[in-house]
């Protein structure tokens, strides 16, 4: 998953861009999993201006979201590959503007999601 900083007056048509892509966008403030997704989102945000050494100070008040890979890109049990990777670099590319990332990905397990039959 990417961590990017998004310019909130583009949250929606961003998160609408990248889901065309079968990108996932999910604010991290709004992420039911943590007990205080808030707390968490601000924790990283500051973590990330910190790093940036004032490169980011525009985004200081930017929503904190991650980005997963949709199904098309995944490969089975295997890393995500590269032209995934590379698409998603050239899609936030598009929005060099309105967002802040550092290229690169973290990780968290595999969610399994339940399909229906």
């Amino acid at each position: 998953m990417a961590t990017v900083l998004v310019d909130p007056t583009v949250l929606d048509d961003f998160e609408l861009d990248l889901m065309a892509s079968d990108f996932r966008v999910w604010p991290v403030h709004e992420v039911t999993t943590f007990p205080d997704a808030a707390r968490l989102a601000f924790q990283i945000r500051r973590s990330l201006l910190d790093y940036s050494r004032g490169r980011w100070n525009d985004a200081a008040e930017w929503t904190l979201c991650w980005i997963t890979f949709g199904e098309t890109w995944l490969d089975g049990d295997e890393p995500i590959p590269w032209p995934a990777h590379a698409a998603l670099w050239d899609k936030l590319g598009e929005y060099a503007v309105h967002v802040r990332f550092n290229k690169g990905l973290g990780g968290v397990p595999r969610l399994s999601i339940p399909h229906e039959p």
